[in-house]
């Protein structure tokens, strides 16, 4: 049996206790009426396992028997339980709501295993880190639907994650911002406050998370308020997928830029009950080369940058919320964070598969109390998500996390180059991140995956994940290099960028990766029939995406062919190519849709669209 994330302390013992199907759940009158939500949690969990209805009962009467009993523990910490199951019956005492919750949850992982017959064991489990979220991007390429929002917030607490952010560049529909999300599916406030009362029943906060200096593209491209961007010409340059994550910094000298991410941010956070808002300050990689030229020289980039950050964090403090901000520019000169106010909290991002340790230790050193360490699902860029690198740096950031004490960690799933890759490749990665930062013993990456395999996936043969790293290997053409080749030739015509930005690919790779992609979507065929229907859902997914990557393999030689002018062994492969690429993408949207509103699919569309153009003019 397993239990992710794996308990602080277990015992096992013998014997068993039945639930019948006219045992009952008994919620303790000492208990917050609140509690009915997780209780209705372990009633939908009996029916769909055991296929019997559990009545739910609170009352201050004595305990009955053979029930299955909540109740509250004396305050500890505010996340501890404690599940005891023996043969008269099961009991599960939390400290506070959130406490039990994750008593009743520890209970599913464990119903989903051993059905009506549960084994008797002993369990004291607490948080190591009190915070632990995730990251999810909603504004470079998918908009989810809330259902799949819902969905997700389900499976956080699932694996006791309890603070949840989303991405926001453009993807909110905001006030007299039409010129901005006109052209997408925007988010809008009712699905924020559907979903914000949804989390807080599941003990997750949501926080409200907004793009305000950097990542601005949407919104400093457009007629109205291109002038506000740091370089000149954003309303009239191309779209392009790499300039999107590059440029369109904000300009913070000018008084109306403050007074427009002003209004953003006090229209935004009236939606949330999160008294935290991540003003997000990253990546203002064009700050000081336009604009602010000047005043850069004067002063130095890291001042202006922290000024403004500065201004922006104190405009969050005065409206009663607790700034958050990431770290990547402060790390540039970690001397300056002396400069920022004590009130912001710092989320510090690596990704490397060894991320240094050295970065944090030199925010740290420099005043960073209030700190979560934030590694990443590694999905971006690619069509499947990079499972190893994710497991990698996940288990070396939380590492870190527990070695600084860091109040909070934060996986991040971000959306790189119009998220192509489905968002069921993530759930890896986020189990990763739950599993690590709860308890701070770091499971080694074949016995995790195995877990997972039980635990998400209903896998008996403890493979899946497994196989489901192995496709994640076989990338010889990655997706972001196919879009770099494409912007490069279609918003270049530059043949010579575009061979350098496939110089890390080897076509000699395509048909052995192929092949080796076959062999592990065999195996995934194989498996479907013993998985229930969820897990036979994300298998789909793999299925297709893998199929997708073989695609981007075969496009990688005879790109290459075509652009050091060597002739076509077979000159009617292109055409069949392209015609390939455009059947895979009707399959592709299909499955797109089950998780995300339209949003930016038209512009991964065309992608595909551009290179079957490419292919059928050779």
């Amino acid at each position: 049996m397993y239990i992710l994330p794996n308990p602080q302390k277990i015992d096992i013992q013998k014997g068993f206790f039945t639930v019948r199907y006219d045992s009952r759940i008994f919620i303790d009158s000492s208990c917050s009426a609140d509690l009915y939500h997780t209780a209705l949690l372990l009633q939908k969990e009996f029916k769909d396992c055991c296929g019997f209805h559990l009545p739910i009962i609170r009352s201050h009467i004595a305990r009955p028997k053979e029930c299955i009993y909540l109740t509250s523990l004396a305050p500890a910490n505010e996340q501890t339980y404690n599940l005891v199951i023996n043969e008269n019956g099961v009991t599960i005492k939390g400290s506070g709501n959130a406490g039990i919750l994750y008593g009743v949850q520890t209970l599913r992982q464990i119903i989903r295993q051993s059905g009506a017959q549960l084994p008797c064991l002993s369990i004291t489990d607490h948080p190591s880190v009190l915070n632990r979220g995730f990251y999810y991007d909603t504004s470079r390429g998918r908009i989810p639907t809330l259902d799949y929002l819902k969905d997700m917030a389900d499976s956080l607490s699932y694996y006791k994650i309890n603070q949840l952010q989303l991405y926001v560049e453009h993807s909110y529909l905001f006030t007299n911002l039409s010129e901005v999300w006109r052209d997408d599916t925007p988010l809008t406030a009712e699905d924020i406050l559907e979903l914000d009362d949804y989390c807080r029943k599941l003990e997750i906060e949501l926080v409200p998370s907004l793009a305000s200096f950097g990542h601005l593209c949407k919104l400093l491209s457009t007629k109205t308020y291109h002038h506000l961007c740091e370089l000149e010409g954003s309303d009239k340059a191309p779209f392009s997928f790499r300039d999107r994550m590059h440029h369109h910094t904000i300009n913070c000298s000018d008084p109306e830029s403050f007074e427009l991410i002003k209004s953003l941010l006090s229209e935004y956070m009236q939606l949330f009950t999160s008294k935290q808002f991540n003003i997000c300050a990253d990546e203002t990689f064009d700050l000081g080369k336009g604009k602010n030229h000047i005043r850069a020289e004067q002063e130095g980039v890291t001042a202006v940058y922290t000024d403004f950050l500065t201004k922006l964090s104190n405009f969050i403090t005065d409206n009663g919320r607790i700034p958050m901000f990431w770290s990547d520019i402060i790390c540039e000169e970690p001397s300056a964070y002396r400069q920022l106010p004590e009130e912001l909290i710092c989320l510090h991002w690596d990704y490397d598969p060894d991320p240094s340790e050295d970065r944090l230790g030199k925010l740290v050193e420099a005043g960073a109390k209030q700190l979560y360490v934030c590694p990443g699902v590694h999905g971006w860029n690619h069509l499947i998500n990079v499972h190893h690198n994710a497991y990698k740096n996940i288990a070396a950031m939380c590492r870190y996390g527990h070695r600084y004490h860091t109040m909070g960690v934060l996986t991040t799933d971000w959306g790189d180059f119009g998220h192509i890759n489905h968002p069921s490749f993530s759930r890896l990665g986020m189990i990763y991140g739950a599993a690590f930062s709860w308890n701070d013993r770091i499971i080694p990456e074949e016995e995790i995956n195995r877990q997972i395999s039980m635990v998400e996936y209903g896998d008996s043969s403890l493979t899946l994940a497994s196989t489901f790293e192995k496709i994640s290997r076989f990338e010889a053409f990655p997706w972001e290099n196919a879009v770099l080749v494409m912007e490069a030739l279609s918003n270049h015509n530059d043949p010579v960028l575009a061979r350098e930005c496939m110089d890390i690919c080897d076509p000699r790779l395509a048909e052995k990766y192929n092949l080796n992609i076959d062999e592990q979507l065999t195996v995934l065929y194989g498996l479907l029939n013993s998985l229930p229907a969820s897990a036979k859902d994300v298998v789909n997914a793999y299925l297709i995406a893998g199929e997708g990557q073989k695609l981007l393999n075969k496009l990688l030689p005879i790109l290459c062919r075509h652009l050091n002018e060597i002739p076509e062994a077979d000159p009617s492969s292109p055409a069949k190519l392209a015609v390939e690429l455009e059947n895979w993408l009707v399959a592709y949207r299909a499955l797109w849709k089950t998780v995300s509103r339209e949003s930016e699919f038209y512009r991964v569309a065309n992608v595909y669209y551009w290179y079957a153009d490419y292919l059928r003019a050779l």
